[in-house]
């Protein structure tokens, strides 16, 4: 099957923001509840789609039907979140400490969010978006990859449909198809309240001045380089698993991917061993195989990035156990591979490739293993196995993990949409989805009322 996507111009990108701005204006005065029904309105007709988008979500990105059809899943359980959440946005009253005076929070909308997604998670990135940033009574301007553009149409039409169906403009959120340079456009432009943006470390960093520089504000989430630690106790019926389905899963493509495994010296050879029977047993077929639990890498460029990450490894001293190799079959194929030998701070092993290669290190103390998981410039997702309960606030501690994901007895990936999701560092910073993310979305404004007939200054200052 073939499809046709029209790439935006820096002209129409202008006329699209034009429009959404235009639009945005009377939907800020429509209460947040009433935002809340529409969004509970797209998550219905997104359920009605699901099999349909995640079929197509393979077609483009090439992860498995059942990951695709979950990845739809994710947008239909953050506008169920986003429902509940139209309800109970607010900011606090505040004791004031002058006499017949109040004083309040009160959170507005920020206006325009423009939301640049990549290639992996072409839908459910946009959906932990735009459910949050229209309950809060934004408009949006979406640009997907350029590489899943069919999706970003697709899902476009079924929230323009709903959003007519309510006598709303479909343009409250509009979508741009096109490169970097788009991008670039969408980054500088002052009219562009918050950019949300999705991607590699490199191009995010270019982002993060292009908005710093005009004084907007940007959501960032960039790289990961996630690390799973086994400890001596950890229930390895646990482990492998775990270990399995972080690092293989979308075929090593998730920002949560997990890159590193650290082991305990005392069950390393074990571990390694039980882990590389498992990989042999995934079975690499069509992503719309039912069968299927391992696709192939979105691009040959993808390909070329897996086969030179190999190769370097070698030559820092590492030993492929399994895998290694581009696989003899139609697509961008790859396998799953396993290093082993490699030193915790091997340059390879501190650089994120988007492959399904997992480099397997040895520990001797809890100590020096926390130390090496914060070593890396990332700090996305992390994870460790362990019946410890000392060891596992330490871990949750300020001299445990510094990412924004810190897990126990479970892998790096899986996040649920209720927790924020986002990590530090180089990782950007940001914070999408659940818990109070839906701040970055609105502006606050701190209100003082006097409603006496003096007016008494704040700590006691006499001006007479």
């Amino acid at each position: 099957s073939k499809g046709d996507v029209h790439l935006a111009s820096k002209v129409k990108i202008k006329k699209a923001q034009q429009s959404v701005i235009a639009y945005y204006k009377d939907r800020k005065l429509i209460p947040a509840p009433k935002r809340g029904e529409i969004v509970r309105q797209i998550g219905d007709a997104l359920r009605q789609k699901i099999k349909v988008l995640g079929s197509l979500v393979s077609l483009e990105m090439g992860k498995i039907f059942v990951e695709g059809v979950g990845e739809v899943q994710e947008y239909v359980d953050v506008c169920d979140y986003a429902v509940g959440l139209s309800r109970m946005i607010g900011g606090p009253i505040l004791p004031s400490e002058r006499p017949g005076h109040a004083l309040i929070e009160q959170w507005n909308p920020v206006g325009l969010v423009g939301v640049i997604t990549a290639f992996n998670f072409p839908v459910a990135v946009y959906g932990w978006n735009s459910a949050i940033a229209m309950i809060c009574g934004n408009a949006c301007l979406w640009k997907g990859a350029p590489t899943t553009s069919l999706v970003s149409v697709a899902v476009t039409k079924i929230i323009a449909k709903v959003l007519e169906d309510n006598k709303l403009p479909g343009a409250i959120c509009s979508l741009v198809c096109g490169g970097a340079d788009i991008g670039t456009a969408m980054a500088k432009d002052e009219r562009m309240d918050l950019l949300s943006f999705t991607g590699s470390t490199k191009v995010g960093k270019q982002v993060a001045l292009m908005v710093q520089e005009r004084f907007g504000r940007s959501l960032l989430e960039l790289g990961g380089n996630n690390a799973i630690i086994v400890f001596e106790d950890a229930d390895l019926n646990l482990v492998i698993p775990s270990a399995l389905f972080a690092s293989v899963g979308t075929a090593g493509q998730r920002c949560t991917t997990a890159r590193r495994l650290f082991l305990h010296e005392s069950i390393h050879d074990e571990v390694v061993a039980k882990l590389a029977k498992a990989y042999a047993q995934v079975r690499i077929g069509d992503p719309w195989d039912s069968d299927t639990l391992y696709g192939p890498l979105h691009t040959k460029e993808a390909v070329k990035m897996f086969l030179d990450a190999v190769e370097q490894a070698k030559q820092q001293g590492g030993s492929v156990v399994c895998g290694g190799k581009v696989i003899n079959r139609p697509g961008n194929y790859v396998e799953p591979t396993i290093v082993t030998g490699l030193p915790h701070n091997a340059p390879i092993v501190h650089t994120e490739t988007f492959a399904p290669i997992l480099y397997v290190l040895k520990f001797k103390e809890e100590e020096e293993v926390f130390a090496w998981n914060n070593e890396v410039k990332q700090g996305l997702s992390s994870s460790i196995f362990t019946k410890d309960l000392g060891r596992i606030f330490r871990w949750l501690g300020p001299k445990g993990s510094d990412c924004g994901i810190v897990n126990v007895n479970i892998p790096t990936s899986g996040a649920e949409i209720g927790g924020a999701f986002g990590g530090e560092k180089h990782t950007g910073g940001g914070r999408e989805s659940g818990s109070d993310s839906w701040k970055l979305y609105m502006r606050r404004s701190t209100c003082t009322i006097n409603y006496s007939k003096d007016l008494p200054l704040a700590q006691g200052i006499k001006f007479q």
